[in-house]
């Protein structure tokens, strides 16, 4: 018994040790990332001062720069996404002087130095990319802010930062006054999510120029019965064609996946 206790202790530690080493993986990423778009947005919009913000210019130069990066760089700079890299920037351009080495005594809580593409910086970001898109869309300040804070201190996915949204949690907190029977209210049915499934995410694939495959996010059992479909829709002969077993498309900022195309 105790030579078996000393085992599982063993693979205990180990799996905590991997675990922690990939959630510093997915922060870093992340964090990167933030930031690049964040710097990217702060270019398109100093070359739309410079072109004295005239719609047609500003259209054509986002048109261009998109078709020049998705040839570069890939998928993941389209215009609608440099669109996001520009307002990301807009809202939250007042952060920009926190985007520094860390004063002398500054606590680590508050700002995070990582190194990125841009050299080493501190970032106030403390969310996805996806997350941002997500915050984007609230046009309110404070509701906008509430929930970055929320999503943050509870590590909300972002399925669980839109399910808190689409169920008016700012709105009912501000109304209520029993706002702890609201917040544990809150809490119910949140969706946690493995570290390694922030890896599966498009965005952090296409950013990392890594191939987007179904075997990310299928399990075992899915892939065994879709093939015997595949091959079943295959021997059908003409009039049926199997295009993909899962397809992405996106619609306003937003991915969704239909299944057997």
């Amino acid at each position: 018994m105790k030579q078996l206790s000393k085992k599982t202790d063993l693979f205990q530690s180990v799996k905590n040790l991997i675990l922690e080493a990939q959630n510093q993986i997915i922060r870093n990423v992340n964090s990167t990332m933030v930031l690049t778009y964040f710097q990217i947005g702060s270019y398109i919009a100093e070359s739309e001062l410079k072109g004295k913000a005239r719609a047609d210019y500003a259209e054509k130069t986002m048109r261009q720069l998109s078709i020049d990066l998705t040839k570069e760089f890939g998928r993941g700079y389209s215009k609608s996404n440099l669109e996001y890299m520009r307002q990301f920037y807009k809202v939250y351009q007042q952060r920009f002087k926190q985007i520094v080495q860390p004063a002398i005594g500054q606590s680590n809580k508050q700002l995070k130095t990582i190194q990125s593409p841009i050299g080493q910086f501190s970032s106030p970001f403390a969310l996805s990319w996806t997350h941002y898109i997500q915050l984007l869309k609230i046009q309110d300040n404070n509701e906008r802010n509430f929930y970055e804070i929320e999503a943050s201190k509870d590590n909300w996915s972002v399925r669980e930062l839109q399910r808190q949204f689409n169920s008016s949690l700012y709105e009912r907190l501000a109304l209520s006054r029993d706002k702890k029977s609201i917040r544990e209210l809150a809490k119910k049915g949140q969706i946690i999510e493995k570290p390694t499934d922030a890896l599966k995410n498009h965005v952090i694939l296409e950013f990392l120029d890594l191939k987007e495959d179904s075997s990310y996010s299928e399990n075992d059992l899915e892939n065994a019965i879709i093939d015997k479909l595949e091959n079943f829709m295959m021997e059908l002969g003409k009039g049926f064609l199997f295009q993909a077993r899962q397809k992405r498309f996106t619609f306003e900022g937003d991915s969704f996946f239909i299944d057997l195309i």
